[in-house]
C-alpha cells in the first residue's frame, strides 16, 4: 500500500473547515484502540458512602485573603516557560551546546509559553503596570488548549498506521525501527490532560495577576465560549483555575455560543465572533490560497528528508511529503498528549525549521495580513470590543459582520463595565483578530516568500496563535499621562496596552496610537478606540465574505483586506 499525496492543508488542519468538522463522519475518527475510562457502571454518583466535603464537614479555618495584583505590586512580570509534565524533545543531530527547542518550531501546535516582553519591538515593554497607572479593566481572548488532531487530520497518520501494522513485508530500522511496534493512539477533536492544566493554569495565572479587579464587579461575570466539547472544557478548566473548584460554578455566568455556519445574525444559533466562519469566499479558490502556498514550501523543504528516510523503509510504506509533515505531526500531537513522542527526534533543527514556516505561510495567507478577508473575520470581535469599551450598544446597523444580535442586543448576555473579559476562541481566529486590530509591526517584513525562510521575519504562527494563546487588552487609568485640561480622576481610564502571549505589541496600525508612547506600548484609550471606529469603517465584510473575486497577488495584501 502506498500512502497517497494529501493535500498539507487537510493534515494541518488550519483551514477554517476544520471549525466546522464537529459533526462530520470519518473513517479515522481516532485510536485503534479505545480507552474507556471511567470504566462501566463503575459511576460514583449517589454513593452514601462516599459523601460530599459539604456532608463531611470538618473543613477547618476557611479564610479568605485579599486579591493578588501582581502586575501592580511586582517589579517584574511572571513568565510562563514549564511544559511540565511534558519530555522537552531533542531534533536529530544536535550539538551538545545547541539551545534549539522543537516545541518553539511547531506552528500553531505548539504549547503556549511567554514571549519576551520586547518579542515585538516594544522598547522598554513589560506587562507590568507602570508606576503612575493603576489597572482598571482587563480584556482576554484566548485559544482553547492542546488538543487531539481534528477530524480530517488523521488520515495520513491512519495510513503510516495500516502500513506499519501490515503483514505485507513492512520493515523498518534505523532511526524509523519504532514503527515496528508503534500504534496511534491519540483521540480526535478533545483537550489532551495536558490542554487541560493548561487552561487551569492560564485562569490561576489571571487570578494572581488581575484577581484585584474583582473587587469592582457588581454583578457576576459573563465569560464567552463556543459549544464544541474543546471549548466548553478549555472554558470550565479557565473558570476553575480563576475561581477555585469548589466555587467556580457558582462565581461566573458562562455563554456558549452555538458553532453553526447555517443561522442568521438575529438568531442565537448562527452569527458569533468567536467562530466567525459564515464567509462563503472561505469555501472558494481564494480561501484555500494559504494552504496552497504553504503546501509548496512544503515540497520543497521535505525533499531531501525523504530520500533520507526511506532508505530505511522495506515494504510498503513510501515516504512522501504528505507522509513525513504528518510524522512530523504526530510529534506535536503525541507530545501534547503523550508526553513523549519518537517521531521528534527523526528530524533536524533545519527541518523543525521548515515545519514551523510551513504555519507561518498558511496563517499568513489564510488569517494573517496576506489574506483579502482575514480582517473582516476578526472585525465583528472588534466592533464587540468598541461596543464594551465605550458602553455603548450595537444596533441593526453593526449587524453587516459576524456580530449575533441576539446576543449584543441583551443586556444580560453581553453586559457593560465588567471589570475582566473572558472569550475563548480558535487559533485561526486569534490571528484573525490580530490581523483586524492592525497590529502592523507583526506585517513589518511584508508578504512571506514560498522558496525560503525570510531574514528579519516578522510574522510567525507560533508566536500568535500556540495551544493557550492569550491575547490581553490593559486598560488602565494614567492621570499623568492626560492632558492638563482633562478632567479625569485617578479611577477614569485613560489609556490602553495590549499584549499578545504576554509580550507587548505596538499599537502602530491605528491612527492616533502612531506614536504608542514607545517606551511601553500605551495608547490613550480615545485615540485607541477613534482608531479602531476608522478601522471597522475600512473593513467591508460583505465584499470580503461574498465578493466575486479571484485570487489577488500575494504581494499587494499586507492588512488583511483586498487591495483597494
Amino acid at each position: 500500500m502506498r500512502v497517497s499525496s494529501i493535500l498539507f492543508v487537510f493534515i494541518v488542519e488550519t483551514s477554517v473547515k476544520a471549525a466546522k468538522t464537529a459533526t462530520r463522519a470519518s473513517s479515522f475518527a481516532g485510536s485503534t484502540t479505545a480507552a474507556i475510562f471511567p470504566p462501566v457502571g463503575a459511576g460514583t454518583t449517589a454513593n452514601s458512602l462516599f459523601p460530599d466535603p459539604t456532608v463531611v464537614g470538618y473543613a477547618g479555618p476557611t479564610i479568605t485573603g485579599d486579591e493578588a495584583a501582581v502586575l501592580q505590586t511586582a517589579p517584574a512580570a511572571p513568565f510562563v516557560d514549564s511544559i511540565v509534565p511534558l519530555v522537552e524533545p531533542q531534533p536529530l543531530e544536535a550539538a551538545p551546546t545547541s539551545s534549539f527547542d522543537i516545541l518553539t518550531h511547531l506552528g500553531s501546535l505548539s504549547p503556549f509559553r511567554s514571549l519576551p516582553p520586547a518579542t515585538f519591538g516594544v522598547i522598554n515593554a513589560s506587562s507590568v503596570v507602570p508606576d503612575d497607572c493603576t489597572l482598571t479593566q482587563v480584556h482576554l481572548l484566548h485559544r482553547h488548549g492542546a488538543r487531539y488532531p481534528t477530524i480530517g487530520a488523521n488520515e495520513v497518520a491512519a495510513a503510516v498506521h495500516a502500513a506499519a501494522t501490515s503483514e505485507e513485508g513492512f520493515e523498518a530500522t534505523g532511526p524509523l525501527k519504532f514503527l515496528n511496534t508503534w500504534t496511534y493512539k491519540l483521540g480526535a477533536e478533545i483537550l489532551t490532560p495536558f490542554g487541560r492544566s493548561q487552561m487551569f493554569n492560564l485562569g490561576m495565572g489571571f487570578r494572581v495577576k488581575y484577581g484585584e479587579l474583582l473587587k469592582e464587579a457588581t454583578e457576576l461575570p459573563v465569560f464567552r465560549t463556543l459549544s464544541e466539547e474543546r471549548m466548553v472544557d478549555s472554558s470550565l478548566h479557565f473558570a476553575a483555575g480563576f475561581f477555585g473548584v469548589q466555587s467556580y460554578s457558582t462565581s461566573y455566568h458562562q455563554l456558549i455560543e452555538i458553532e453553526d455556519d447555517s443561522g442568521s445574525p438575529d438568531s442565537f444559533i448562527g452569527n458569533s465572533t468567536l467562530s466567525p466562519f459564515n464567509c462563503p469566499i472561505l469555501d472558494s479558490d481564494v480561501g484555500s490560497f494559504g494552504g496552497q502556498q504553504a503546501e509548496i514550501w512544503g515540497l520543497k523543504y521535505l525533499n531531501a528528508t525523504q530520500k533520507r528516510l526511506q532508505k530505511f523503509i522495506k515494504g510498503n510504506l513510501t515516504l512522501d511529503a504528505s507522509t513525513i509533515f504528518a510524522m512530523q505531526s504526530l510529534c506535536a500531537y503525541e507530545t501534547v498528549a503523550l508526553g513523549y513522542s519518537s517521531f521528534c527526534g527523526l528530524f533536524t533543527e533545519e527541518e523543525w525549521r521548515g515545519y514551523n514556516y510551513f504555519f507561518d505561510l498558511d496563517f499568513w495567507y489564510s488569517y494573517g495580513p496576506g489574506s483579502p478577508y482575514s480582517a473582516a473575520l476578526g472585525i465583528g470581535w472588534v466592533q464587540e470590543l468598541v461596543s464594551r469599551l465605550t458602553e455603548t450598544r450595537l444596533g441593526p446597523a453593526n449587524f453587516t459582520t459576524s456580530l449575533n444580535a441576539s446576543i449584543v442586543t441583551n443586556p444580560t448576555l453581553f453586559p457593560f463595565a465588567q471589570p475582566i473579559y473572558v472569550d475563548a476562541t480558535h487559533d485561526t481566529v486569534v490571528a484573525a483578530v490580530v490581523t483586524a486590530l492592525n497590529f502592523t509591526s507583526l506585517a513589518g517584513n511584508g508578504p512571506l516568500p514560498t522558496d525560503h525562510i525570510p531574514k528579519n521575519q516578522t510574522y510567525f504562527a507560533q508566536q500568535i496563535s500556540p495551544f493557550g494563546a492569550n491575547l490581553v487588552g490593559q486598560v488602565l487609568s494614567c492621570p499623568s499621562r492626560s492632558p492638563a485640561s482633562s478632567s479625569s480622576s485617578a479611577s477614569a481610564s485613560t489609556h490602553i496596552r495590549w499584549l499578545l502571549n504576554d509580550a507587548v505589541v505596538p499599537l502602530t496600525g491605528l491612527s492616533g496610537c502612531a506614536s504608542n508612547e514607545a517606551d511601553d506600548g500605551l495608547c490613550p484609550l480615545m485615540n485607541f478606540v477613534a482608531g479602531l471606529e476608522q478601522r471597522i469603517a475600512e473593513v467591508d465584510f460583505g465584499f470580503a465574505c461574498f465578493g466575486n473575486y479571484g485570487v489577488p497577488t500575494p504581494d499587494n495584501i499586507i492588512d488583511g483586506r483586498y487591495p483597494q
